[in-house]
């Protein structure tokens, strides 16, 4: 649903530098695999590279040079401190530093934008391969300037899903796992691609038919989620609830295979269920 006309700052110049930043950001990581990078480990499985850390820099810059008083949440260092506002950027410089790290070329710089908490802005830049996704509220969603949609996949058996797995695979029993292995016997097909922006795109315009994922950051899904929504598609969390990017569950979808996403969720609550 679009803002009312008492919104300070116009949806066109918020996307303009939000695609300024993502294409600087954008560049700042394909020199840093011309040149090289340190990884460092957060965790066992979980990296974060200097290419991280410069390309959030270069995001924040270009926002601040805008809007100095936005604050930004970002991955590397959570939330900058600014005076209250209306609005709130919300970014992950590198999603997918584990495909980056092995040069991999499955990654991308997600930026979103928040005002009076909904997401009215999402910016997704896939430097590998120049596409870039751009959608504000009311106005639909585009790749490399021209309209997306949702597919029409209408049944699981014809459709092609992707979902990810936490850092925390090894620990954690809430792993996604089960799902996974209960949606590869219903699915056409399904993938993993290590980045979630990228996934969420990739529904909006058709590549996919549905994501699903567990223990995913607002960073994660700031952006995608709006790109979503404007191409058409649905989000809630894994009971059918209204979705936010502070909780921790998505169901992504064209729409039409959204319930029959749901019912394959809650399959394991049936007894006789792997």
């Amino acid at each position: 649903m679009p803002l009312s006309s008492s919104q300070d700052i116009p949806l066109d110049e918020l996307l303009s530098v939000a695609t300024a930043a993502a294409r600087q950001a954008g560049a700042v990581l394909t020199e840093c695999t011309r040149t090289g990078f340190r990884i460092e480990h957060k965790q066992l499985i979980n990296l974060v590279t200097d290419a991280d850390h410069q390309a959030e820099q270069c995001i924040i810059d270009v926002i601040h040079k805008a809007f100095p008083t936005h604050p930004v949440l970002a991955e590397e260092r959570g939330l900058t401190e600014q005076p209250p506002s209306r609005y709130k950027w919300v970014i992950d410089p590198l999603d997918g530093t584990t495909n980056f790290a092995h040069g991999f070329p499955a990654y991308c710089v997600s930026i979103g934008v928040e005002c009076d908490g909904q997401g009215i802005i999402g910016v997704v830049y896939d430097p590998t391969r120049n596409e870039l996704f751009t959608a504000q509220i009311g106005q639909g969603a585009r790749l490399n300037g021209m309209p997306i949609t949702v597919s029409s996949a209408d049944h699981l058996d014809r459709a092609l899903l992707v979902t990810g797995f936490g850092y925390d695979i090894r620990e954690n029993p809430n792993n996604n796992l089960n799902h996974f292995a209960r949606f590869a016997l219903k699915v056409q097909g399904l993938r993993r691609t290590g980045t979630a922006a990228l996934d969420l795109c990739y529904v909006a315009a058709g590549r996919f038919d549905g994501f699903w994922e567990v223990k995913l950051n607002p960073w994660d899904m700031a952006a995608g989620v709006v790109i979503l929504l404007e191409a058409g598609g649905k989000v809630s969390d894994f009971t059918g609830r209204s979705h936010s990017i502070y909780g921790q569950e998505l169901v992504a979808s064209n729409g039409i295979l959204h319930q029959s996403m749901l019912d394959v969720l809650r399959e394991e609550a049936t007894p006789g269920n792997v």
